[in-house]
């Protein structure tokens, strides 16, 4: 199907910011303009998008789908991370179904859609030594029916380690072996290569300090550059980090990274909160760039990671969502919003404009996941993108229409989103998606976490 977009407020695009039509064909954008006119054959739908400004999908670096069933659960409300991680995830991860993932994965997505995103790259953890392939399968399969552009960083632990959560709840770890198995077989039946794939699969190791061991940490890195595929993991996320790699390693938590292959243009770490001045030299002569998840980070008061400073040495900044269960909203849109203000409360009012954080949340997050053809408005780009209708009572007062969603924040009406050039949302109704089944089904997960 193809589209014409009329009439919109203003478009965030680097080649044609003075555009307010664009011409979606064959999943790309294969026109902008200023008064763009119909195909004589009709052979395209139009959209009337007066009062909305139109952007790039946004791009989640960083989620874990499974915990969307998991939000404000009273014991782990006021608890540090790594007490938290017993208290809620760890507690209920070996009481996921496939079913109940499927539901948490339709959830996050949904969320993820209603706030503009596109793609989300899911740091799915679930796996232990007898974990059915139907969990993983949920993941991608509630993706495709919301046609979201899916990346599953495919998470692992080779030990109990040093986080109580596993101990706490008896999860066997899998070996070496069933990793490389599992992933290769994941790799063989979703991974899709190239800069607007719909599904990409990623090594990720849930923690390098804490759940492997070196050698299956190198072992996992030669299969993720065997087969050209990126690698993340959580690091630096509190100072524990730190202690506990000086502790088992006798080195810092970024030079026993760079021991393991860990480090490079092809790894990307979530929050690296506690980065000292090494840390960040480290990481930006090796290329390796961050999730930003400042709403989580904020939640579990573990900090405010360098971001500032990562970008001035020339690390792209990308932002991730993280859990639900630590970022209850589970909006992209959020997340920009509070990178926007967090670096200005400590930096002052010029440590981060608007641009420059929608980039963040869009191109850059695009290009970190391997999508070269997503995350910018232009001629020839996948057609990804979002119209947030602005023609509302909370926005009526804003001087600057194109950033209104940003500086405003939640709530936000998306009345289209395209992935790939078909429509996720249309006339504001997720495609493929009812709202009520929804509830019930999330409702009675919910249900069946705390009955066990």
């Amino acid at each position: 199907m193809a589209y014409l977009i009329k009439n919109t407020a203003a478009i965030f695009s680097p080649t044609q910011s003075d555009a307010r039509d664009i011409r979606i064909s064959a999943g790309k954008i294969t026109e902008m303009g200023g008064n763009l006119q119909p195909l004589a054959d009709q052979s395209e739908q139009i959209i009337d998008a007066k009062g909305c400004v139109v952007w790039p999908g946004l791009v989640n670096t960083h989620h874990h789908l499974a915990q969307s069933i998991m939000k404000g659960v009273p014991e782990g409300l006021n608890q540090d991370l790594g007490d938290w991680l017993s208290s809620v995830p760890y507690r209920y991860w070996p009481k996921v179904t496939p079913e109940l993932m499927y539901h948490a994965a339709r959830l996050g997505l949904y969320e993820l859609l209603r706030s503009g995103a596109t793609t989300c790259a899911d740091h799915h953890y679930l796996y232990h030594a007898t974990t059915s392939p139907e969990l993983e399968d949920a993941v991608w399969q509630a993706a495709d029916e919301l046609g979201m552009r899916m990346v599953l960083c495919r998470g692992s632990a080779t030990e109990v380690g040093s986080h109580q959560g596993m101990v706490d709840h008896g999860i066997a770890p899998e070996s070496l072996e069933q990793i490389l198995n599992r992933l290769e077989a994941s790799r063989s039946r979703y991974h899709q290569s190239g800069g607007d794939a719909m599904r990409k699969l990623v090594v990720a190791p849930t923690s390098l300090i804490h759940s492997s061991d070196p050698d299956g940490l190198r072992a996992q890195a030669a299969y993720a550059r065997e087969f050209g595929l990126g690698m993340h993991s959580h690091l630096l996320e509190v100072n524990f980090d730190e202690v506990q790699a000086q502790k088992k390693y006798g080195m810092s938590a970024v030079d026993y990274a760079e021991s393991c292959d860990w480090l490079g243009e092809d790894v990307w770490y979530a929050h690296l909160v506690h980065c000292d001045d090494h840390a960040l030299s480290r990481l930006a002569e090796r290329g390796t760039t961050i999730a930003h998840c400042p709403t989580s980070n904020c939640r579990l008061g573990s900090g405010v990671a360098r971001a500032i400073e990562m970008e001035k040495l020339g690390l792209p900044v990308t932002l991730g969502v993280d859990g639900s269960a630590s970022a209850e909203s589970g909006s992209m849109l959020q997340e920009l919003n509070m990178a926007w203000l967090i670096h200005r409360a400590m930096h002052g009012p010029e440590a981060t404009t608007l641009e420059q954080v929608l980039t963040w949340g869009s191109r850059n997050g695009a290009q970190l996941l391997g999508l070269d053809n997503v995350g910018e408005l232009s001629v020839g780009m996948a057609a990804d993108l979002v119209l947030y209708d602005i023609n509302l009572p909370r926005f009526a007062g804003v001087h600057s229409p194109l950033t209104a969603p940003l500086m405003c924040g939640e709530p936000v009406s998306v009345k289209y989103s395209f992935i790939q050039g078909r429509p996720a949302i249309e006339n504001g109704d997720v495609c493929g998606l009812d709202e009520a089944e929804l509830t019930a089904r999330v409702q009675e997960s919910v249900a069946q976490l705390i009955r066990g």
